[in-house]
């Protein structure tokens, strides 16, 4: 399930963003984006997710940032000495004007940058623990977004199975008159091989069209689509993570539609059959936005 959700917070001189999306996948892959230096807190973020999230991919970035941070510079005075060394020699030779303040500081080597204080443990757990805290709201958000798209997909998927209701009444209404379709059709082509004077009797007949029902008779096909369209109805009910069973659910239907059409000596129970196909595709494709 789609769903975006992003939480500002600032504390102990920091300043930071999470933002978190996930989109639909399958199962439950999570990526983690951390600045330089967080990477520590990658274990106990990650810990958080499965207990909201089961299927998706949700991807979680930190931005942090410290804006009362002062960067302290000094002056590395070896290398400074030794370009000023080679800048008299170059302009004794070439009679050039002298190099300005600016100019030496701009040197590489001539500016050093001091390293940061050390956290102390204390300062960077109280950090890290603040940093979860707002996490665990924004992963809470997201659960809300997903929800409520949730919600929407329950509209969409009652529409597919109710579609998918609709072809098998339709298949069943001409399911039902098979039998004595075949054998006028039967009846029909015996007559037309071995002429009027000679048809054969009703027990043979009743035998091959007995064949020939066995072999074409989709109302067990139906029968199942009927279970399993009851049973996804009772599983949307029951909400929760249910999409792994939706899915089972939609390659069980998508079984049934397929030996139905295979069996099908009828062009309209064919076509009903290729539109109930489509139906159930159009259930698993919602389907794969469940959790």
């Amino acid at each position: 399930m789609t769903g975006f959700a992003r939480r500002d917070d600032a504390r102990e001189g920091y300043r930071w963003t999470w933002e978190v999306k996930s989109v639909n996948s399958r199962n439950l892959d999570l990526r983690f984006r951390f600045p330089p230096g967080s990477d520590n807190l990658e274990g106990r973020a990650r810990a958080l997710a499965p207990d909201r999230f089961v299927r998706g991919n949700v991807s979680v970035h930190l931005s942090l940032q410290r804006p009362d941070r002062v960067q302290r510079v000094q002056v590395n005075h070896d290398v400074l000495n030794q370009m000023l060394a080679l800048a008299a020699q170059v302009m004794d030779a070439a009679k050039a004007q002298p190099v300005s303040v600016e100019g030496l500081l701009g040197l590489p080597g001539v500016l050093e940058t001091l390293a940061e204080e050390e956290e102390t443990e204390d300062v960077r757990e109280a950090r890290n623990s603040a940093l979860l805290d707002s996490l665990t709201v924004a992963f809470d958000a997201l659960v809300s977004a997903r929800a409520e798209e949730g919600a929407r997909l329950v509209t969409i998927m009652e529409e597919r199975l109710a579609e998918i209701e609709t072809h098998c009444t339709a298949a069943e209404g001409i399911a039902s008159n098979q039998p004595q379709a075949a054998l006028q059709r039967l009846r029909d082509q015996i007559d037309e091989l071995l002429g009027a004077d000679k048809p054969l009797s009703d027990d043979r007949l009743a035998q091959e069209i007995a064949l020939i029902v066995s072999r074409g008779d989709v109302r067990e096909e139906l029968d199942r689509l009927a279970a399993h369209v009851a049973s996804a109805r009772e599983l949307i009910g029951e909400g929760g993570a249910i999409g792994r069973r939706l899915d089972f659910l939609c390659q069980e239907f998508n079984r049934e539609a397929n030996t139905l059409c295979s069996k099908s000596s009828d062009m309209e129970l064919t076509r009903i059959g290729l539109d109930l196909k489509a139906a159930v595709e159009r259930l698993r494709e919602q389907v794969q936005n469940v959790e």
